[in-house]
């Protein structure tokens, strides 16, 4: 979904030379009504679509279906990062960006869903101080009570919960939760940590500075 027609007709021929069947749409109106008549396994959206904007587009989608969803944007600023973030956006790519990098991204979140849909047969809970993760249900509980977190804020937590204490550094979390396969700007990583702390509270993962983030041992 993109509204600049060189954009988004550049991007479709590139995913489709990939093997991908893309449909594109223009306005966020018509993104809606897109991936409600085609079940789309993965959305590149724009930022900045007239009418409903991305956000608003994202979160309706996520509210219909959860689908995992590559937002592209022109703005650079943290706050708007983790608005996308909150509404259920997976990832960022800012414009100008390659398509290397595109399609790189767009296969991650492929390798992700079928990830999860792995960790879905687990059925040991992990318990961390305070914090319980089912990872079949895909539900978390902080001090008893259900917190909501999107499906990359849950796969970030699970992989810090399954070695509490221990340091992660951003470019293994890139790999091990977002799948990229190549070096690739930590601030998603960051971001996405920010977003776990305002719902988990602020004192659950700890940033070992210069190296990475841990989930704090009580």
């Amino acid at each position: 979904m993109e509204d600049d027609d060189t954009i988004a007709l550049a991007v479709r021929d590139r995913l489709t030379a990939e093997g991908f069947d893309v449909r594109v749409a223009a306005d966020g109106e018509s993104a809606l009504t897109a991936y409600g008549g085609s079940e789309p396994d993965l959305v590149v959206l724009d930022r900045l679509l007239p009418g409903l904007d991305g956000l608003e587009v994202c979160r309706r989608m996520q509210a219909a279906r959860p689908v995992p969803v590559l937002m592209l944007t022109a703005l650079g600023e943290e706050t708007d990062m983790l608005v996308g973030l909150g509404v259920g956006a997976d990832d960022y790519l800012a414009k100008p960006f390659s398509m290397r990098e595109l399609v790189a991204r767009v296969h991650a979140l492929l390798r992700r869903v079928e990830r999860a849909a792995r960790l879905a047969t687990e059925d040991t809970v992990i318990r961390v101080g305070d914090v319980e993760i089912d990872p079949a249900a895909r539900r978390v509980f902080v001090a008893g009570r259900e917190t909501q977190l999107t499906r990359t804020e849950f796969d970030l937590l699970h992989r810090l919960a399954e070695r509490p204490g221990q340091v992660f550094e951003r470019d293994r979390l890139l790999s091990d939760v977002w799948g990229f396969t190549e070096a690739a700007a930590t601030r998603t990583v960051d971001s996405h940590v920010r977003a776990l702390r305002r719902k988990l509270g602020p004192d659950v993962v700890r940033t070992v500075h210069g190296v990475g983030y841990a989930l704090v041992r009580p």
